[in-house]
């Protein structure tokens, strides 16, 4: 027991002059202000220390527009860099929950928004990555896009869940002059349940169209979207808002008329369903030529012209069952006036007349986009005269794109492609698509 005692002694010992030694070699104590002095050069260096860590992974993992930049040109999108390693995955908090998507390039090192941003808003990036030597990297980028001074907004023509012809064309109209038309196609995307190759075609600086290169499929769901909000349309002048329908194209309805033949063939879904007499406009009042489409129909439409009240030519009719394809007045319509006429001589002010009875069925299966040609008339077709563009053939439409390229669409959205890579046109007028020339004046004589 004494020797259990000594050693116990011993360690109580050795721990009091170690307590001793501590307390001796701890020197005088800190004063209020030194204590305060040293915590804050403490947290100096841990500010420095993170400053130099968020440094450090900005110059790996870079993202533009820089965190803080305000009055950012939401054009120009978003872009993350990895300097040394690769862009591993990028969100981005946008207003109202929005989505901004964006793809991979270059080997996985550069992330860029598909789309331009918003005007007037605010957007948070976050970037996640790998450094040179592997290590996961995070760093995130805050910042404003500009409130531009003036904005253009978009209307299309096409409306919800609608039904269209295979001849329709999509029609944009832009409430500014757009000089930047390459950038505003590129923010166009479609989406259709069939296949189709197509066009862009820019009528003026605000009237823009989509052409498919033939009739559209039959019984095509078509889905447009126009990521045109932020899209620098001309300087200065930014897309206010996206703009997105969705519509379909029904069954084929393609009419012909021959003015030297007088007769208008009617094809439903690619067969022959109806060969019915007409007459055309008169020799002074020649029907023109061209492949139109139906734009409206009416029941009954008063029809005015030829010239002023009481002169020779002027008329004033009532008129049934009319189904309009110029805007200059020209209609396929009932004609209870003309029967004698219709199928042997050409005697209207330039419609085409049918037999009450077949303008009544016509009539009832028209709807806008359906496809109408006229042949062998000495008049030649005016474009803009209607919805003209199966005027020209395909090689002459993509001229009016902006980019030169053709559109390919399909379910999983649209891409532009160079024209000589679309495979060979098979379809051949009048049932697939319109013919070369269409709109000019014919040689034969109207009788």
């Amino acid at each position: 027991m004494r020797g259990t005692t000594r050693i116990y002694a011993s360690v109580v010992a050795a721990v009091t002059i170690g307590l001793l030694t501590a307390a001796c070699s701890s020197g005088p104590p800190q004063t209020p202000a030194q204590a305060s002095a040293s915590a804050s050069a403490s947290s100096s260096a841990a500010s420095a220390a993170a400053s130099a860590h968020a440094a450090l992974l900005a110059s790996e993992l870079k993202i533009a527009p820089a965190n803080g930049s305000r009055g950012v040109n939401p054009s120009a999108g978003i872009t993350v860099t990895a300097t040394k390693g690769k862009v591993t995955n990028v969100t981005v908090a946008a207003p109202g929950g929005a989505t901004v998507s964006g793809a991979l390039r270059d080997g996985g090192r550069v992330w860029h928004s598909t789309w331009a941003l918003g005007v007037s808003q605010r957007y948070t990036v976050t970037a996640t990555g790998t450094d040179g030597s592997g290590q996961r990297i995070t760093t995130t980028s805050s910042f404003r896009t500009l409130a531009p001074a003036s904005t253009f907004s978009t209307e299309i023509y096409e409306g919800s869940d609608q039904t269209y012809g295979v001849g329709m064309p999509i029609m944009l109209i832009f409430s500014q002059p757009v000089t930047n038309r390459a950038a505003v196609e590129r923010s166009l995307q479609l989406t259709t349940s069939k296949p189709v190759i197509g066009s862009w075609y820019w009528d003026d600086s605000e009237h823009l169209d989509f052409r498919p290169r033939d009739y559209w499929p039959a019984n095509t769901t078509v889905s447009f979207d126009g990521h045109l909000s932020g899209v620098e349309g001309a300087a200065g002048v930014y897309g206010a808002a996206n703009l997105t329908q969705t519509f379909n194209i029904g069954r084929s309805l393609i009419a012909v008329a021959s003015t030297t033949t007088h007769k208008t063939q009617i094809y439903l879904n690619g067969k022959l369903a109806y060969d019915w007499p007409i007459s055309t406009g008169r020799t002074s009042l020649p029907t023109p030529d061209g492949t139109y489409v139906s734009v409206e129909k009416q029941n009954p439409v008063r029809m005015i012209g030829g010239g002023p009240a009481g002169s020779a030519g002027y008329y004033n009719e009532l008129v049934n069952y009319a189904v309009r394809f110029t805007f200059s007045g020209d209609y396929y319509h009932s004609a209870p006036w003309s029967v004698v006429d219709q199928g042997t001589t050409n005697v209207s002010h330039g419609c085409v007349n049918l037999p009450p009875e077949d303008a009544t069925i016509y009539y009832n299966m028209s709807i806008p986009g359906d496809p109408i040609t006229v042949t062998a008339s000495t008049a030649a077709g005016r474009w803009d005269d209607g919805w003209t563009e199966w005027f020209l053939p395909f090689s002459q439409y993509l001229h009016g794109s902006a980019l030169g390229k053709a559109v390919e669409a399909g379910p999983q959205g649209s891409q532009f492609v160079s024209p000589s890579s679309v495979p060979a046109d098979t379809a051949s007028a009048p049932l697939d698509t319109s013919a070369t020339g269409n709109y000019y004046a014919g040689s034969a004589n109207i009788g």
